[in-house]
């Protein structure tokens, strides 16, 4: 151990800790859009008591830090992250039905979710297949269709904040609008509880493959992506919007706006942060010239001035 080493680092280098930690790790290797440069640390955290020391510490310490489920919603600057990006691992990924509710640690992938249910019967779920990500990031930002959210199947939900410590929040206790949650940007998701119902297993299948097909149509699956970029304005579809505009297949470097969905930058292969930021930009102002619609990101954006952390 270093005689100056800092109290991050030397709880990093703890053999107690309960996580692993990747030092200068390229964000590249855990964003679905396969882009972003290097994390300072990307730790995985395994256990409750790992989060809240690495949390408690970066707090206490000033090191900005970042938490990330599988990067299907995040932006990563070129020139990475200077900080802590904390993923969440092996206690947090599990899930387990009980009298008729999931319990889900935020690690877990949201599809299990919606295949676990389908296995059993239940409904109220269907609207998220397909969608990639966590359960915490879907928390998070309320993930959903254009009907049905995940916010309307959320009993509680565990969380964990700096100088406060866990908490235990009932559904109803969360603000939860379009794309949007009440949970503040230092507070670390870990589990939830969500409730199902008994469906009729046909029902619930034919949902299933209508909403599966429907995005296979209409976003580009197949391509690395974060998501869809932006959220849409009240009473408006940035998709149309953008595709009114004539910018489907506007390109920079290696980055497009899709050509099946304007809502999507797509990697066409070895796009940069810098790429799909071009694009953003020039979306954002041809809207706004056009229409007079200041559009809000709905991907996060992290590792540049206006990224936040949580």
């Amino acid at each position: 151990m270093a005689r100056h080493a800092s109290p991050l680092q030397s709880l990093l280098v703890d053999d107690r800790f309960d996580g692993d930690v990747y030092p200068n790790e390229p964000m590249s290797r855990h964003t679905t859009y396969r882009i972003g440069g290097p994390a300072r640390f990307f730790v995985r955290v395994n256990s409750v008591g790992a989060l809240t020391g690495l949390v408690d510490v970066c707090a206490t310490e000033g090191v900005p830090w970042v938490a990330v489920g599988r990067g299907s919603n995040v932006l990563v600057a070129d020139g990475g992250f200077a900080g802590v990006v904390v993923a969440l691992g092996r206690d947090f990924r599990t899930t387990r039905f009980e009298d008729g509710r999931f319990l889900a640690g935020a690690g877990a992938s949201l599809s299990s979710v919606v295949q676990d249910a389908f296995r059993r019967n239940l409904g109220g779920f269907e609207f998220a297949v397909g969608t990639p990500g966590t359960i915490g990031g879907a928390l998070r930002m309320n993930a959903g269709s254009r009907d049905e959210w995940i916010s309307s199947r959320v009993v509680t939900v565990t969380t964990y904040r700096p100088g406060r410590g866990l908490m235990r929040l009932r559904g109803d206790d969360i603000a939860w609008g379009y794309r949007t949650s009440s949970f503040a940007p230092d507070e670390v998701i870990l589990e939830c509880e969500l409730a199902a119902e008994e469906a009729d297993p046909f029902v619930v299948r034919d949902k299933m493959e209508a909403n599966l097909a429907r995005r296979q149509q209409s976003q580009p699956l197949s391509e690395p992506t974060c998501g869809s970029v932006f959220k849409n304005p009240e009473g408006a579809s940035v998709g149309r919007l953008i595709d009114e505009l004539g910018l489907k297949g506007t390109a920079c470097g290696g980055a497009c706006i899709s050509p099946l969905h304007g809502n999507f930058i797509v990697n066409r292969g070895g796009a940069t942060a810098a790429d799909v930021r071009t694009l953003m930009d020039h979306v954002r102002a041809r809207v706004q010239e056009a229409h007079g619609i200041d559009l809000a990101y709905e991907v996060r954006l992290v590792g540049f001035d206006e990224g936040a952390r949580g």
